[in-house]
């Protein structure tokens, strides 16, 4: 198949599969959602990297010597869904978390992680609560992790026994977060968004008196 060197050169409206997104070889990132080419941000903003770094480094810390692995973007999930065998859902996800060796392969992973993290961006933001929410309860993801990097808040889903996403209420700056799918993996919410958490600072020279 020959490879495709532009992304201007696909129709975005057709459907596409994890074969033909092995021949694209243009700058641009995508993923597969039910085979729908969709674009993801360019260049993320830096509160997002910063959010995002400290995570990464957070969890894994705390897996470190563990037996499962810790994966950051670009990484290509590959979600089996239906009788499709992940030729259709080819995701990116900014961490996830895969404890089953098995599902590891050169070209990333293929099969559910046992966790999985998006950093919200304002041109993703729809995706990742709504797409990307249904497409991973459909793969049975046991644990996905929705981050507001601005507002310090993290919203988590747990999967329920009859594989319907169950939202805890959301973890903010001043909790600890903690997984229920890997027990062990807890984290002080100040080391991922210490500055909002401090005082804002009063003007200097300001005559407002407190109480």
């Amino acid at each position: 198949m020959k490879p495709i060197t532009d992304i201007n050169e696909l129709d975005l409206n057709k459907s596409y599969t994890y074969s033909d997104y092995l021949t694209w070889q243009f700058k641009e990132r995508v993923e597969l959602l039910w085979g729908k080419i969709k674009k993801m941000t360019a260049a993320p903003s830096t509160q997002h990297q910063r959010v995002l770094g400290k995570l990464h480094l957070s969890i894994g810390n705390v897996m470190k010597g563990g037996p499962c692995h810790l994966f950051i973007a670009p990484f290509d999930v590959r979600l089996p869904v239906g009788k499709d065998n992940g030729e259709k859902n080819v995701v990116q996800p900014d961490l996830c978390i895969v404890c089953d060796e098995s599902k590891i392969d050169d070209k990333g992973c293929i099969g559910a992680p046992d966790l999985i993290i998006e950093i919200l961006s304002p041109s993703t933001s729809r995706r990742d609560m709504k797409d990307k929410l249904k497409l991973y309860q459909e793969a049975k993801v046991p644990e996905y992790w929705v981050v507001n990097p601005h507002d310090g808040i993290i919203h988590v889903f747990i999967l329920d026994n009859i594989g319907k996403y169950q939202n805890r209420y959301p973890i903010t700056a001043e909790d600890v977060l903690h997984s229920e799918t890997l027990p062990g993996l807890l984290i002080k919410m100040e080391e991922i968004f210490p500055d909002i958490l401090k005082e804002p600072e009063e003007p200097y020279g300001s005559n407002v008196r407190r109480w």
